[in-house]
């Protein structure tokens, strides 16, 4: 299977880069951060989202540039994460940031939780 370099990133919605720039204005983030996003082990189906604001890169990390918001993943859980869009629900009955993954096979009713 042939990936296009657009489908090895993480791509970020307008709606997401708007509500990202916010909070890291309202946190005082440092110049040069970065959204930090990765997987981990839990929740109902078996694996959770993780997205954190973060300024240091770690070896073997993954850096992404889409819609004006930098992304750094971790390798690990860029093998889960490939190809998904980060969008942001707001309003009444919204979620927050949500992760569009092509590659979750399942995932809970919160949305939070995904399995491969």
């Amino acid at each position: 299977m042939l990936f296009s370099p657009e489908d090895l990133m993480i791509t970020i919605h307008e709606n997401a880069r708007d509500q990202v720039k916010r909070l890291m204005a309202e946190e005082g983030s440092p110049e040069g951060s970065f959204v930090r996003v990765g997987v981990k082990g839990g929740g109902c189906s078996g694996l959770m989202y993780e997205l954190t604001f973060d300024n240091e890169e770690k070896e073997g990390d993954q850096r992404f540039e889409d819609n004006g918001v930098t992304v750094v993943v971790d390798r690990k859980s860029f093998l889960y994460l490939v190809g998904t869009e980060l969008q942001y629900s707001g309003g009444l009955n919204g979620k927050g940031f949500v992760f569009h993954n092509p590659n979750a096979n399942r995932t809970c009713g919160c949305g939070e939780s995904f399995s491969i």
